[in-house]
């Protein structure tokens, strides 16, 4: 049996193999300049290119599948496999040389690690079940290309089959499922990179954004990523799908496409402190109309905390204040490296040139009077940052409840 895929869809040709109860391989070979429904083909994953073509294979006992697999006759689908049980693939040259002229290389070496007791049988059918389910859903998703079954003896030996009828609808379900993700996800190979931590940590979980930073790395793909967390590459997308419409998680086509800058695309980060709360919500108020992260602190002792934690990208410091004054907080932060160049504003009533002078000397950055208009804060704020800070108008979305939840498959492995 053998034809285009224009004529008959994966679906019908597996419901027949099934229907027949045939034994024997299954090829599949597309173009790279083909596209499928929703996805792009030439990026379901690079390493399946040979020349110009991709190609899976699966192979079937009695109408039931045995094993299947991508064309690139590696181990790297099966090595991020295994990184979810701790288990680093190690081949020396003899070993490699007894299975490669097997046709499925990483099923070989799936059955050399049972015998040597490296890993155990049910270890071993779940990672042939995410094998096959991952391939079917590459197949399922191609509208173009040219097949081939080929009847023939069965792989050997067997650890565990499928039955096609119940694992076709569990398929069909996820690439439907997955195409509701789009445009916003588009190939399981696109990889994810955090473009907002400001966002991200105000919103998550701080053990969720831990995983996320190690994760969304710029070299890990959705799908290696679903492999090492031993889940479906759909429940992954579903996870992360809230962020990457927020903009707060970009997903990048190649490794090598430039990594967004993260200091460029995160709201710049301004702290208040004053002792009068008329003006710590003036200036919350005005500047957050601006895109910024305006934050206040009336308590001169408990604001110096707060700075080495938030790490703000440019002070705004009242002079006279209870216990510890603007010029003492300015003087003590220009002593530590990590604040000598962070823009530091003195706000005061004081328009006196001594004032000014004594300013200057602890190292203040620039100096503000009280009363204030709106523009004469945004416009000395942004003579600071406005070179390095990204507007937005847009309101902040705040996140629902069944959105977190979503991500607790990121917070679980």
């Amino acid at each position: 049996m053998q034809g285009n895929l224009n004529e008959i869809d994966i679906r019908s040709i597996l419901q027949l193999i099934e229907l027949g109860q045939r034994t024997g391989q299954l090829f599949v070979e597309i173009h790279s300049d083909y596209k499928c429904s929703g996805l792009c083909v030439d990026e379901i994953d690079r390493h399946h290119d040979c020349g110009d073509r991709q190609f899976w294979f699966v192979f079937f006992l009695n109408g039931q599948i045995i094993y299947a697999a991508n064309g690139d006759n590696s181990l790297s689908r099966l090595s991020d496999n295994l990184r979810h049980y701790q288990i680093k693939v190690q081949l020396d040259e003899r070993e490699l040389n007894q299975i490669r002229a097997i046709n499925a290389l990483e099923y070989a070496y799936l059955w050399m690690l049972l015998e040597q007791n490296i890993i155990n049988p049910t270890q071993a059918r779940s990672i042939i079940h995410s094998l096959v389910h991952e391939t079917l859903f590459d197949l399922l998703n191609l509208q173009q290309g040219n097949f081939i079954f080929e009847v023939g003896s069965a792989l050997t030996p067997q650890l565990t089959t499928l039955e096609i009828a119940p694992a076709l609808t569990e398929m069909i379900k996820q690439v439907q499922n997955w195409k509701l993700l789009y445009p916003h996800i588009q190939s399981p190979d696109q990889i994810p990179v955090i473009a907002d931590i400001v966002n991200l940590r105000s919103s998550l979980p701080a053990v969720t954004v831990n995983k996320l930073q190690r994760w969304a790395d710029g070299k890990t793909s959705l799908r290696q990523l679903a492999r090492y967390l031993n889940r479906d590459i759909v429940t992954l997308a579903k996870a992360i799908h809230p962020y990457i419409q927020q903009g707060w998680v970009q997903l990048l086509t190649h490794k090598s496409e430039k990594i967004p800058n993260l200091e460029e695309n995160r709201k710049r980060c301004i702290l208040c402190i004053d002792d009068a709360i008329t003006i710590c919500t003036a200036v919350e108020s005005i500047l957050r109309n601006q895109g910024y992260e305006a934050i206040s602190q009336r308590d001169p002792l408990e604001a110096l905390s707060l700075i080495f934690k938030l790490k703000p990208d440019l002070i705004l410091c009242d002079i006279t204040m209870p216990d510890l004054d603007g010029y003492e907080i300015c003087a003590m932060l220009r002593h530590s490296q990590a604040f000598r160049q962070v823009p530091i504003i003195m706000l005061t009533a004081k328009e006196g040139f001594f004032d000014r002078v004594k300013a200057k000397m602890v190292g203040a950055t620039d100096y503000l009077t009280k009363p204030f208009g709106n523009n004469e804060l945004v416009i000395l704020v942004e003579k600071y940052l406005l070179p390095f800070c990204i507007k937005s108008n847009k309101r902040d979305t705040p996140l629902v409840d069944s959105v977190k939840d979503r991500v607790k498959i990121l917070s679980q492995n």
